[in-house]
């Protein structure tokens, strides 16, 4: 699914003649591959739907290609064609969310374990996806704007409003730029800019600091991290997660606030996962990600269990959040689907 190449838009474009000024419109498309599915993504919250939307704005670039003739920048026609395909995307789905936005932390018991059919999920996407090779000035910006409270804080605004935030904070466009994009006018624009602000400085996501940089010290709490939880120490995992650190399990509904709960839960409901192996997955929405193998029932090797993606701080691991849909997320990770003993 991702990360086609030119060759892939032959199938596009059947039945549709294209000319292209330097006979290869597909190059032209790919070179703002990244932006788009960083965009759609911060709109969409999947990184499977992101790549659908990106898709689908390609096919309708080919299409309309005859009479965009140079009037805009490349960039800014696509990114109208994407915005436009999102909120076509938007307008018959339940926007996404995390555990922590249904409610309250709850016991670490299994009734309060459930899945809610009614809910779609926030997905994690890899980094590699949205910055496949980021400017060094430009990493740490890129990271936060896709964290997972930042991206769950962006679904809660309305489209319009979404839209209009990303473009003008995230990808630092003028006001009267989005306004030209988006059909509106520049008053418009900084009127929809100042809700989206008010919205965001009331969501989890304005209190979530800034993660650290990746460097030796923060490497090596997460190599510690690693061998705690595959020892299964508790000794040693209260060394590395903090006091106030918290889980979630999407698609259950259950999250847990605070590391005494985490291990009431990993010890008690959660023991089968005593026995796991991580396996690197690069990193995710800014964070480093794991596939979790749990011993195989026929005890035959590793099954998937969760892609974990692990919050630091500077003074330990801050959130752990185990997705569970392995099936889906794994090869999108370029995780296997077994590992042998």
């Amino acid at each position: 699914m991702f990360g086609h190449g030119a060759s892939s838009y032959d199938g596009l474009v059947q039945g549709t003649t294209v000319v292209a000024p330097d006979g290869d419109l597909g190059r032209q498309l790919d070179q703002h591959r990244a932006d788009l599915v960083a965009y759609c993504y911060r709109m969409l919250a999947s990184p499977f739907e992101a790549e659908d939307a990106v898709q689908e704005t390609f096919l309708r670039a080919f299409r309309s290609y005859g009479s965009f003739e140079g009037r805009a920048a490349m960039k800014t026609w696509l990114h109208r064609i994407a915005t436009n395909v999102c909120l076509d995307m938007l307008r018959s789905k339940k926007h996404r969310v995390r555990p922590m936005d249904l409610g309250p932390a709850r016991e670490p018991i299994e009734q309060n374990l459930n899945v809610p059919a009614e809910i779609t999920w926030l997905e994690p996407i890899p980094d590699t996806l949205v910055a496949p090779d980021p400017d060094p000035s430009d990493v740490a910006t890129s990271k936060e704007s896709v964290r997972l409270a930042f991206i769950a804080a962006l679904q809660r605004l309305p489209a319009k409003q979404r839209a209009t935030l990303i473009l003008c904070e995230v990808m630092q466009w003028k006001a009267a730029e989005v306004a030209e994009l988006l059909e509106m006018s520049t008053a418009s624009v900084n009127s929809a800019l100042q809700r989206a602000r008010a919205t965001l400085r009331s969501s989890e996501a304005n209190e979530v600091a800034p993660a650290p940089k990746l460097d030796d010290a923060q490497r090596a709490l997460l190599a510690r991290y690693v061998e705690a939880f595959e020892k299964y120490d508790i000794s040693l995992l209260t060394r590395v997660i903090r006091e106030d650190a918290r889980q979630s399990m999407p698609p259950f509904d259950l999250w847990l606030q605070g590391r005494d709960d985490m291990f009431a839960w990993w010890f008690g409901v959660g023991i089968g996962c005593k026995g796991s192996r991580l396996l690197p997955a690069g990193t995710a929405n800014g964070s480093p990600a794991y596939g979790q193998y749990k011993p195989a029932a026929n005890g035959k090797g590793y099954e998937p269990w969760s892609l974990q993606v692990i919050e630091l701080t500077p003074t330990g691991v801050g959130e752990i959040t185990f997705f569970l849909d392995t099936q889906k997320l794994f090869p999108l990770f370029g995780l296997p689907l077994h590992l042998d003993a």
